[in-house]
Parts: C-alpha cells; sequence; structure tokens
C-alpha cells in the first residue's frame, strides 16, 4: 500500500487563505498611511524649495541695491514657483496637478495682480499658501478646516 500524499488537503489550503488574508488587511491600511506621508513629505520639501528660493531672490536683489522681494512666484501656470519671467526661483518649476501631492494652478486675485494664492492638494484637502511680497513671506492660515495639515506641512 502506497502512504504517499501528493498535494495538500482542503483545510491545508483553507488555513493558507485564512492567513494570507489577515496578512492582507494588516498590510493595506499600512500602504495607505505610506502614501499619505509621501505626499506630506513632498509638499514640505517643495515648501522649504520655494522659501530657500525667495531668500536666495532676496539676497541676490540687496546685493543689487534692490530691497523688494520677488513680486510673483510664478510666469506660467503650468509650471510654478519657476521665477517671474526673469528670474528663476527654483531651476526646475513644479509641474500643476489637480491630483493629491500636487500644487493646483495659482489664483490670482483684487486690485494687485501679483498677490496670489497656491493650493497644494494633499489627502483630499487644498491647503492654501499666500505668497506675500512685503516681506517674503510664504505661509498657509493655522486656522480652519486645514489648520492641521497646514501645520504638518510646515511645522
Amino acid at each position: 500500500m502506497n502512504t504517499k500524499r501528493f498535494g495538500f488537503t482542503m483545510i491545508e489550503l483553507v488555513f493558507v487563505i485564512v492567513v494570507l488574508g489577515i496578512l492582507a488587511a494588516v498590510a493595506i491600511p499600512r500602504f495607505a498611511a505610506t502614501r499619505d506621508d509621501a505626499q506630506i513629505a513632498k509638499g514640505r520639501s517643495d515648501i522649504s524649495a520655494i522659501r530657500a528660493a525667495i531668500v536666495s531672490e532676496r539676497q541676490t536683489r540687496l546685493l543689487q541695491g534692490d530691497t523688494r522681494y520677488i513680486s510673483q512666484l510664478h510666469s506660467s501656470t503650468s509650471s510654478l514657483f519657476d521665477g517671474n519671467g526673469s528670474s528663476h526661483l527654483l531651476q526646475y518649476g513644479i509641474s500643476v496637478g489637480n491630483e493629491n501631492g500636487h500644487w493646483n494652478s495659482p489664483t490670482c486675485t483684487g486690485a494687485n495682480p501679483n498677490v496670489c494664492t497656491y493650493d497644494y492638494t494633499v489627502m483630499g484637502q487644498n491647503v492654501t499658501f499666500t505668497y506675500s511680497q512685503a516681506d517674503g513671506n510664504f505661509s498657509c492660515s493655522r486656522s480652519g478646516s486645514t489648520a492641521e495639515m497646514c501645520k504638518k506641512l510646515i511645522d
């Protein structure tokens, strides 16, 4: 009589499927959190680069005897933070997109066309950043519905 088995029983297969299901249930939420953390890290990196570029542009202007901050942070709506046409803030501008982890097209309103707001979309929320030409400040509001996300991006 031959006593060798050449396959798995149904109980063994069901057990393996249950274990794989448990592992997947634990791993999938962790991957989603990792994607959100990556979007926040990208936003923090972009903001740091933009702020450093504003300061660098200001120092260049001071050496030339011009005490003003750069008037606007973009020259087109397809590539942001590429300067105002006469100078370049970032060597390569940041492309515009409407999905998570991207900057949206700027909104320039009011009597002064150089007052623009920039939205960064993260975790389905648009966090609005405003550039102030008066003091070179590029920041978001720490009040309202996006205050917590603003803190994550700039603190």
